[in-house]
């Protein structure tokens, strides 16, 4: 294999995958069962993660995610999760604010919020594409394009 067709590595690939093994962790604490340090401890050790679509196809990240950002996004989302939740209100209808969002979605969600709010070095547009595409790993319908318009939306708020 020449050096033109050799895979290069993605200096970014650690801080997605944070992204995605966070809401994980947020989504596994969202019932209570076990102490966030447990879960935390997991998601590092057996990490094996793919940012796939419905078919199986799509991007599989064979690094470790960063465990620094991985750290702040999810304390920061279970210390501030009522600013937050009120941030994310604010910018869906009345129909999904009225608390009928599923977990998932709504881990996704406060995870953007969390880094849109206290990271404000990560230009707006990655944060925004990262969770785009984490909701793009688990679901399939109109959820990945909800998730980019909510985040535009606190994005714009929260940045100007």
């Amino acid at each position: 294999m020449n050096e033109s067709t050799t895979p290069k590595a993605d200096p970014f690939a650690p801080k997605r995958l944070a992204r995605l093994v966070a809401v994980q962790a947020l989504y596994q604490a969202s019932f209570g069962q076990e102490e966030l340090s447990v879960i935390l401890r997991r998601c590092l050790e057996d990490v094996s993660a793919g940012l796939n679509d419905d078919e199986g196809e799509g991007e599989v990240i064979l690094e470790k995610p960063d465990a620094t950002l991985l750290s702040q996004v999810v304390h920061g989302v279970m210390d501030h999760r009522e600013t937050l939740e009120e941030m994310v209100a604010g910018s869906l209808s009345e129909k999904l604010a009225s608390g009928r969002m599923e977990t998932l979605l709504k881990a996704i969600l406060l995870a953007g919020a969390f880094e849109l709010h206290h990271h404000p070095k990560i230009a707006t547009g990655i944060i925004i594409s990262d969770y785009v595409d984490v909701a793009r790993a688990f679901f399939n319908a109109k959820e990945p394009s909800l998730v980019n318009a909510v985040l535009d939306r606190l994005g714009k708020t929260l940045r100007t």
